[in-house]
This record gives structure tokens, sequence and C-alpha cells, in this order.
């Protein structure tokens, strides 16, 4: 027998037949539009409130893609959304509007009464006066909620501990729509293999002194510090090669070094890895940073090495030497430190030659010397929140926002942002020259929440990121599994101290434990159960009833 809760869904084309043959038989038409992440009482009285103003109540909801309400919304993915508002007696018919905006979806489905909440009375936000707009152009009429009493879902979520059967749904919407399966990863991961990537950047060590800090120092009130070890890991340019190299791809790496004997000995360390490598001795000394750290804490870090841009006979030749070795790779990746290898001539010259040949184009400029927008046109870039605010000089706008004026100003095709604890955000900026010219109302974003179960250092992450994500991108790969693959990355990185390479066979490992990964069983909640979870928490006042 058909459940009847799912004949409440339709595509919104046949449900514009349906309404048709209904308002042509003199019913009237009413719409609510919203998210609806947790049903709670407020959502119950607006929609018997709407319910009351005509003969059919159509409902719907923004799909997950189009929430812009954090960085874990929606908490209930749209299908599950979806179920709990259909299983309400007086709500007619649910449609999934994949949009930013209700406005097509006003047009096509022309509803007699569209009921707003109060607050948008006096609302000046121009998608909600868009939306007007076409109710009325149509024929019909905004009507506005009383409001008397109202909860808000985000301060319901906020007073809930996180649900992993909630997460693990959310996560299998997630890939179920962006068509990431076992077999697919699969096939991803084994296509790293080989492919030629040109890495282009800084190089510095990274150098962690381990301590002890048992005691205060005996001429002065600051702490003092007892040298136990120390241990070296490779950093900028070099770490992405390594880390590339440890999921199956053949880097070559091109950077400046100084003329010390630091410098000779660290290449032919790199050369022992393996690694193809063209330095230029162009430095007065190498780069180097260290990290004190004291019982698992870092106390600060030292930097030793300051900006030394190359000279314009040096970027001639790096330039000349980069065009021949584009010409064999797939990949090329851009890791600015801001000492001073990445500089605008050679990054002209590099993406000249990479869109020539069809190169896949990545890169990151973490630091606050760091120019990420100075990489143009690139297919991917990576950053932290706080980098990418920085760089930006936006501190307090909506991330979202954030991410579309950096794609805007550097014309690059995709974003991935970390949000360290919290997890990753995509953003695809494919449409950021929209039709007509006009500037799209929000950038396609997905977010994977991390992966992690224990996070430990970051160094490294960054690097397992941007060494990932870029791979995918390279062998055809979409944005959210790019996103997908650097989340799982990340968390192999972070779980650990050290920058420690992710390798092909850890990437696998963990892949093969997700549990979104694997078929559906009795361990999901069933919709019944993720509607009752509003009742988990006290009521709390708020101001909007959607």
């Amino acid at each position: 027998m058909t459940n009847p809760v799912s004949r409440k869904f339709v595509e919104s084309v046949t449900l514009a037949e349906t309404l048709r043959e209904l308002r042509a038989a003199g019913k009237t038409i009413v719409q609510c539009h919203g998210c609806f992440d947790i049903v709670h009482p407020g959502h119950i009285r607006y929609l018997q409130f709407a319910r009351r103003l005509g003969d059919v109540l159509v409902v719907s909801l923004t799909g997950d893609a189009e929430v812009s309400k954090g960085p874990d919304r929606p908490y209930i993915p749209q299908e599950l959304r979806a179920e709990n508002l259909a299983a309400l007696e007086f709500v007619d018919w649910v449609v999934i509007d994949p949009r930013p905006t209700a406005c097509e979806l006003l047009a096509t489905l022309r509803p007699d009464v569209y009921v707003k909440g109060r607050e948008y009375a006096t609302a000046s936000d121009p998608r909600f006066l868009r939306e007007r707009e076409v109710v009325e152009r149509q024929g019909g009429r905004v009507v506005f909620h009383s409001g008397d009493v109202i909860f808000s879902s985000t301060r319901l979520l906020e007073s809930m501990g996180r649900d992993e059967q909630v997460n693990e749904h959310r996560l299998r919407a997630f890939c179920e729509r962006s068509g990431i399966d076992e077999p697919t990863l699969s096939a991803t991961l084994g296509g790293f293999a080989g492919v030629r990537v040109v890495v282009v950047g800084d190089l510095f060590r990274e150098r962690y002194v381990l301590c002890d800090a048992s005691s205060a120092a005996d001429d002065a009130p600051v702490l003092a510090l007892q040298k136990l070890d120390t241990a070296d890991y490779w950093g900028g340019a070099a770490a992405i090669a390594v880390q590339l190299q440890a999921l199956g791809a053949e880097p070559t790496l091109m950077s400046a070094v100084g003329k010390d004997h630091a410098s000779r000995a660290l290449g032919a360390r790199l050369a022992d890895l393996g690694l193809n490598c063209h330095l230029f001795p162009e430095r007065p000394t190498l780069a180097q940073r260290c990290t004190f750290v004291a019982d698992d804490s870092k106390l600060f870090k030292l930097t030793d090495g300051r900006s030394a841009p190359l000279d314009s006979s040096a970027e001639k030749r790096a330039a000349k030497a980069l065009r021949e070795h584009v010409e064999n790779a797939h990949l090329l990746v851009w890791c600015d430190h801001g000492y001073g290898m990445v500089t605008p001539g050679l990054v002209q010259a590099g993406m000249r030659g990479a869109r020539q040949r069809g190169l896949a184009v990545a890169g990151h400029a973490p630091g606050q010397r760091g120019q990420i927008g100075a990489l143009g046109e690139a297919d991917l870039l990576t950053a932290t929140e706080r980098q990418l605010r920085e760089a930006m000089h936006d501190m307090g706008s909506g991330l979202p926002a954030v991410a579309w004026n950096l794609l805007a100003r550097t014309r690059s095709r995709g974003l991935v942002v970390s949000l360290h604890k919290h997890g990753l955000f995509g953003f695809d900026g494919q449409g950021h020259e929209a039709q007509g010219g006009h500037r799209p109302e929000r950038l396609k974003s997905e977010f994977i929440p991390s992966f992690a179960t224990r996070h430990i250092d970051l160094l490294g992450s960054e690097e397992a990121i941007l060494s990932a994500a870029s791979l995918v991108v390279a062998t055809g790969g979409t944005l959210p599994m790019a996103t997908y693959i650097a989340a799982v990355a990340e968390a192999l990185s972070v779980s650990r101290a050290g920058g420690v390479a992710v390798t092909i066979a850890e990437l696998r490992a963990l892949l093969a434990k997700r549990p979104e990964l694997r078929p559906e069983s009795s361990f999901f909640p069933d919709p019944a159960t993720l509607g009752d979870i509003a009742r988990l928490a006290p009521p709390l006042v708020s101001e909007s009833p959607v």
C-alpha cells in the first residue's frame, strides 16, 4: 500500500497542473515557504493559520544546498524535513525548492495567498520584495501571520546536543545528491596514481622544539623552557609535494632556496624521497619556522626568514622552467606563503601555459604574507575561514558573501574553506557570471562536518586538503567530491601530531568505515522519530516563525 504521506511529495511542474485544476474548480490555493529545519509549535500555528485562509495548503521548503543559517544547517536533511511537513494532516502538498528564493516556484504554482511571518510586513529584504512582486503581479495577495507565539529552530538547535544518527543521514543525503558512493570514490582515488603535478611556491622547514616547562626563570617572572628534543617536518610547497606523492601523484617541486648548507642538505633529502625538484638558489638563507611545544601544547611560533622576491632575471628563468614543466603535467599547484617565490609575473606565465595545455590549476596562500587574491582563474582555491576573511579584509560578513567576493575577484571556479573542528565548506563559483550578467543570489555550497574524532595538531592539514581536493579536480571530479575527500584527508591529518603526510591507503581505510557509504539499515531513525526532536528542548521565544 502506498504511504499516504509520500503521496504529498510532488515535483513543481506536476503540482502546478494539479493546482490549475483545483483553481478552475473554485478552490483557493495557499502557499507557505521556509526552511522548517525542526517543526516546532511556532511552525504548527503558522501553518494552521495559513490553512484557514484557503482550501488547499502547499508548503515549499528550501533545499539543503541553499540554506544559509550556519555551517551545520540544515540540521535535518531536506527529505526528512519534507516528510515531517507531509505528516501534518492540514498540509496538502509538499515540494522541495532547490533555489535560494521562492520567486520561480511562486511564478510556477501561482498561489492565491502567500503567507509570511509578521516580521516581513515591514521588511526591506530584496529577496522577499521580489517574491511579493511575483505573487501580486499574478493576482495573488500576501498575508502576514500574527506571530503571537513564535519559536526558533536555530535556538532550539543551540539548546540541543548533536545527534549522530541525524548527522549520518545528512551525509547520506549529501552523498546520494552528489553521486558519491564506494565505487565512484574507489575510481576517483585510483585516478590519483601517476597524475603529474607541478608545485610552485615557498619552501621552508617546520621544526618542533619539544620542551619541558616545569619551572620559571630565576631572573625574571617568565616561563623557562628546557629543550628536550626536536622534530623536523616539510613546510610550504615541499609539504604539498610530499603529500601529493603520498596520494600517488608524481609531483615536480619548483621553489627558491638559500645558498647555505641547510638549503643544500634539504635538496638532497627531497631527492632521497624521489621527488623531482627544480630549486633556485635565490634566497639568502633557507626559511624556517620553529614551534615550541611543552606537554603537547604549542607555546609560541618563531619564524626565521624574511620575504625575498625573485628579481627580474630569476623570474624569467623560473618562468621558462615552469613553461617546460607544465608541458607534460596534468595539474599546477601554487603555494604562496609570501616569501617571494610566487611573483605576479610567474603566476601570469604559469597560468598562460596551464590554460594553453588544459591543466587544472589549484592553490592556497596561508599566512598573513600570502596573496590568495593574486591566484586568478584557478579551478580550485583552498583556505581556512580566518585566512579567507583576512585576505578579503572582511571579518563581519557571512561566509558565503566573503567566498563570493574572492571567487568574483579571482574569477576562480571553486573554493574549499576549512572551519577546522567544524568541518569544510565547498563553494561552487561556476555561476559567478550568471545569465544576463546578473549576480546570483547565493553561491551554491556544500558543508561537510568534520570526520575527525580528535583534533591533535593542525600542522599538515591545509596541505592535505589542498592536495586531495586538487587531485579530485584534476582527474575530472566534482567540487562536492573534492570537498568530501578533502574532509577525510583533513580528519586523518589532524588526528596525529606533526606534519605527517596522509597516504592513499589511509584514505581508503577511513572511507571503508564511513557509515553514510554503506547500505542504509535500521540504524537510521525513521522520520517520525526525527519529528519528535523538537520536544526534547524547552520552548524558546524568537522573532522569526520560519
